[in-house]
Formats: structure tokens, sequence, C-alpha cells
């Protein structure tokens, strides 16, 4: 019994051993592969990858800005910042100096996006942006603003962001039912709310058959010699007190400002 305990305890102490070194030898193998990143502000991207290459670094190049302190093609920023600590094969992303402005910022408001973009690139900037607004009184695919300015100083990037004009789309409209109501109300109601009013058709109240006059109890004479039809008069002229019976489009459809709106009166 007493050698049985023995050899249970020896076997807990050997693997609380054996995970303790997994354990250390884990801890070393990570902090190992640990390097400090270095200091790569005023060197060149080539200066800058020869830094970093024994440490297993890379260098990535990600923004571009004007200064007039920091030469052009120097390096000016840098993230992560000197004396980090990071794993090999981490990538180091830097910022480059373009050196002093050389370049007049264009004035291209007014111009169309495709001019403006060319008139931007050709002086050796990019566009950094563009955004749209809608414009009612202003023509589509126009440049309305800009920035940085034309011919702003101290200007960080070489980019410029645009703001276009683009066409305001239509007021959307559910068609409502105006059946049953009077024309003349109907009309101003349209007019009001930037709508035209179209055709005007007056029908003719249906007149009643043999069967429906059978079934309202109305005697019916018996069959005599057959009268000649006589002729139907024309619809009556639509009046503002016609009352509409059937309307185009239908209630329910969606319908724009300045949809024509045709009627059916009696």
């Amino acid at each position: 019994m007493k050698s049985a305990i023995r050899f249970v305890l020896l076997a807990l102490v050997l693997v609380i051993v054996a995970m303790v070194s997994a354990l250390t030898a884990m801890r070393f193998a990570i902090h190992g592969r640990e390097v400090a990143v270095p200091s790569l502000v005023g060197m060149s991207p080539v200066e800058a990858d020869r830094a970093v290459a024994g440490l297993g670094l890379q260098v990535s190049i990600e923004r571009q800005y004007y200064s007039p302190q920091i030469p052009e093609g120097k390096i000016m920023s840098q993230l992560p910042l000197p004396g980090t600590k990071v794993r090999r094969g981490w990538q180091v992303r830097v910022a480059q100096s373009l050196g002093p402005t050389r370049v007049t910022i264009p004035d291209v408001t007014g111009q169309s996006e495709h001019a403006a973009e060319l008139n931007i690139r050709r002086r050796g900037l990019d566009v950094a942006s563009m955004a749209e607004v809608q414009a009612t009184e202003i023509p589509e695919d126009q440049v309305l603003a800009q920035s940085p300015t034309a011919n702003a100083t101290q200007v960080a990037a070489p980019k410029i962001s645009l703001l276009v004009t683009k066409t305001a789309e239509p007021q959307a409209f559910v068609m409502p039912s105006f059946v049953g109501q009077a024309l003349g109300s109907v009309s101003r109601s349209l007019q009001d709310a930037g709508f035209k009013l179209g055709n005007v058709n007056v029908v003719a109240p249906a007149s009643p058959s043999a069967a429906d006059a059978a079934n309202s109890g109305t005697p019916v004479t018996p069959a005599g010699p057959v009268s000649p039809p006589a002729l139907t008069p024309p619809p009556a002229q639509a009046t503002p007190a016609s009352i509409i019976v059937s309307q185009v489009p239908a209630a329910g459809q969606k319908v724009f400002a300045g949809a024509v709106v045709n009627f059916e009166v009696q």
C-alpha cells in the first residue's frame, strides 16, 4: 500500500516538473523571438530596410507628406515607435517626406469631376476623397468646393478633396384615392402638391336593365312593337362639381412630383 502511494506521488511530481519545464521553454521561445523596433526617422527607405533586415522586420511606406524640416525622401514618422517590443516578421509603417511644398494648388471649382481630376493629377497631386451633394440650381457633375483651397500654403499632403454636385431626385409620393370626391377640389389639391391634371373624361351612368327592373319590383310591360333605339346624348362636359369615379395612376401607386393624373367623372 505504501509503495503504491509513493508511486502516485512520484508520478505527480514528474508531471508538475514536466509542465513547469514546458511553460519555461514556451516563455523563452516567445520572448526569444521578440525584438526592439529601431528608430527609422531621418533614414531613406533603403537605409530603413537595411536597419531592420537583421531583426526580421519589414518597412512599409503608407503615407507621404510635405515637410520643410525633413528632407525629401526621408522617413518622418513611424509606427510602432522606437524601442517597442514586437515579434519577428512585424511590419513597421512609416510616413515619407516630400520635402517643402513646391506645387501650386489649382482652382478646380466649377469644373466637371473628370476635368478637375485630370487637372489635379497633371500637377503631380492626387484626389484624396470625393463627396456628392444634391443641388437643384447648380448643374450636375460640377465641383462645388475643394480642400485645400486654391493657392493654399503649408499643405500637408499632396491630395485634394472634392465636393461634386449631383441632380436631386424628384420627391416621391403614394397616390391617394380621389374616387367619390369633387373634381374641382381635387384639381386644386393636385396643383398645390406639384402634380398636373391630365385628361378628364365624362362617363354616362349605367342604365338599369329589364332584369334589374324586375328585381326592383318595377312592372315590365308586355312585348310590343319594337321601337328604334333612342340616340344616346353625348356626355356632358366635366365641371368642378363632377364626381370622380376612377383615376390613373391608381390609389397606392408610387408617383413622383410633376406626374400627370387622369380622371373619369360623372
